[in-house]
């Protein structure tokens, strides 16, 4: 079944207080474009994502926004800078000494002055690519479900357009069967007003009429519409990625149906080459969101 390339995905976990979330939205667009915003610290990933994302999908401008927060002990160490608190330490006690005061510094107070504490993280990489790996796999299968569904959506009116084309189709290869004998009629009506009593000359009245059949045969345009109508139809129950596909087929459907109109002389037929164009313009515009 065809899927749309409009989505939205996203997925949560949380594994030794690591705490993920990636969402992933997508719109329609020629081909695949993805986007990736994510913390520094895990840019190494980008690419390992990209790659997730490009085996699901195929065509779509596609935005991922993954958060992360290590709330994690593992890998944390305390660090005391020995060498730049005893600066502070001195220098408080020369300002101590030259103000008159006492000079008794807590420790805690020292550990709060900048650069004396610090937080080192040496994180397993391993571990958070294969947790981040997992958490985006499942934004991923949220989106292409939501895409699935989308797109069942779309088939379903494009099989309905598509019908109301078929049955336009039928009525006007009905109609076109009926244009030689009225032409016949009406040359030569105009034929003996022309010439009056005198006699017709049948060959060349039949070599008149070849000659507008010629002219005004839609048969073949119309055998190519009910292929095109036929392929159309398969490609909607296709699971690949059938977009481009559809949308050329359009095109060629609006070729036929143009030169149907210039062809046949017949305001009923035109009526409904008319609304024939109507709907291919509403399917094309339903098949640009098409993956």
């Amino acid at each position: 079944m065809i899927k749309s390339m409009t989505g939205y995905g996203k997925a949560n976990i949380s594994k030794n207080l690591r705490e993920y979330q990636v969402e992933i939205k997508s719109v329609n667009h020629r081909y695949l474009d993805v986007s990736i915003k994510m913390p520094r610290n895990l840019s190494y990933l980008e690419e390992e994502i990209k790659k997730i994302i490009s085996e699901k999908l195929t065509r779509g401008k596609v935005d991922v926004f993954v958060t992360f927060n290590n709330n994690s002990s593992e890998g944390r160490e305390i660090k005391i800078n020995t060498e730049i608190a005893r600066m502070y330490i001195k220098e408080l006690k020369n300002l101590a000494e030259i103000e008159g005061i006492i000079a008794e510094i807590p420790v805690t107070e020292i550990s709060k002055l900048p650069d004396v504490l610090n937080i080192q993280i040496n994180q397993d990489d391993e571990t958070i690519k294969s947790e981040l790996i997992e958490v985006t796999k499942q934004a991923v299968n949220n989106l292409v479900e939501m895409r699935k569904i989308e797109g069942e959506k779309i088939a379903q009116d494009l099989q309905e357009r598509i019908n109301e084309i078929e049955e336009k189709v039928k009525k006007i290869s009905s109609l076109s069967t009926g244009l030689i004998d009225e032409y016949v009629v009406k040359l030569k009506m105009r034929i003996k007003e022309l010439l009056e009593d005198q006699q017709i000359d049948e060959a060349r009245l039949a070599q008149e009429v070849v000659i507008y059949a010629d002219k005004c045969s839609i048969q073949e345009e119309v055998t190519r519409l009910n292929s095109h109508i036929y392929q159309f139809r398969e490609l909607l129950q296709s699971n690949e990625s059938v977009g481009k596909k559809l949308d050329f087929m359009i095109q060629e459907m609006n070729r036929e149906t143009n030169t149907i109109g210039s062809k046949a002389n017949n305001l009923e037929i035109t009526n409904e080459v008319i609304n024939i164009k109507t709907q291919l313009e509403n399917i094309r515009e339903q098949v640009q969101n098409i993956e």
